[in-house]
């Protein structure tokens, strides 16, 4: 009975993984409308493509959540590529060292600033668990993805690329954690290197 268990439980694990995968969110057309911009630190293709829908008009403000406290705006700035909107209306949170701590800096920022929509940049393998802490944290805020994909992690036949399948393997195990933590009432902490992943490092 036990040993028909782990089996049962092992192949639900990886349908689940597979259905996972499958259904990572692709990188819509630019919304119409959304009164905030939150960008998740952890690789610059994610800083790139925020900087860039923001200074097109996408939002009223722009977050970037988690950024190293020794960082300045104005190496952001450098770095991203940002212009005028950028100078006068992006915010930089440093108090956030993982996915939930982006979320509570998000809701707060939401709510200091009275707003009901955000559109939320991170990697695409990321944006899962990125909804479901945001929308934990702020149920009353619409949440609307925009998922983008990291230049360092090539997601394109990801059962044959042995990183591929550790990044997505380690981001399937934390959002089904996630999914049932919060399914409780209980906010999860466990990803202080959440946003080494593009650089070298499984999230």
């Amino acid at each position: 009975m036990i040993r028909r268990l782990i089996v049962v439980l092992v192949g639900l694990y990886i349908a689940g993984f597979i259905v996972f995968v499958a259904s990572l969110p692709k990188t819509p057309r630019v919304p119409k409308y959304v009164q905030g911009v939150v960008v998740l630190t952890g690789g610059d293709t994610r800083l790139d493509a925020a900087v860039a829908l923001f200074e097109r008009g996408v939002g009223e403000r722009l977050l970037i959540s988690g950024v190293h406290p020794q960082i300045t705006k104005d190496e952001l700035k450098k770095l991203s590529g940002g212009g005028k909107r950028f100078e006068c209306c992006a915010d930089l949170g440093y108090a956030a060292e993982d996915t939930r701590g982006n979320a509570e800096e998000a809701a707060a920022w939401a709510r200091f600033h009275h707003y009901h929509s955000l559109l939320v940049v991170t990697a695409r393998y990321h944006m899962p668990r990125s909804l479901a802490e945001f929308r934990a944290a702020m149920p009353d805020v619409k949440v609307v993805p925009y998922p983008v994909d990291p230049e360092s992690i090539h997601l394109d036949g990801w059962w044959h690329n042995p990183r591929a399948l550790r990044v997505l393997g380690a981001e399937y195990t934390k959002y089904l954690a996630v999914a049932l933590l919060t399914s409780f009432g209980v906010k999860p902490n466990f990803d202080h290197n959440a946003r080494r992943a593009e650089s070298g490092s499984a999230s």
